[in-house]
């Protein structure tokens, strides 16, 4: 059995992996906690896995959200979606941070802290009910 590839084989696998690692980075993974059916009041995430002054991503009917505690007694959420060119913004130690180009969101307002993005994340509807965050 010949164990070698041909240059063009090699070019064709080496494009696929490169597709695949571009890929991850903008369709954010399926790392996140998956939502279906819900609406006004039903539970997003508990709030005792928001970090404070951090965030948590969760996938809301097919949308990723990032639920976010900038401050002790507040909290809001943001759609995930980059408003440079729409890939998945993820939750870090920086911010919220686009993947694809970089772009830098805060955690407070969702306003663009470092381009290339210069609007805000669109907000989503969030409040406190006891001991965790629901849809409003």
């Amino acid at each position: 059995m010949d164990r070698c590839f041909s240059r063009r084989g090699l070019l064709v696998a080496g494009g696929a992996g490169v597709g695949v690692v571009a890929l991850a980075a903008c369709g954010g993974g399926t790392d996140v906690p998956e939502l279906t059916g819900v609406g006004p009041g039903d539970v997003v995430v508990p709030l005792s896995e928001v970090p404070l002054g951090g965030a948590h991503e969760v996938s809301v009917d097919g949308r990723r959200v990032v639920v976010s505690r900038p401050a002790e007694g507040t909290v809001v959420a943001f759609a995930a979606r980059c408003t440079h060119q729409g890939c998945t913004v993820r939750a870090t130690e920086e911010g919220l941070v686009c993947p694809c180009h970089g772009s830098v969101f805060d955690l407070a307002d969702g306003s663009a802290v470092q381009g290339p993005a210069t609007e805000p994340l669109a907000p989503v509807g969030v409040a406190v009910r006891g001991t965790d965050v629901v849809l409003t």
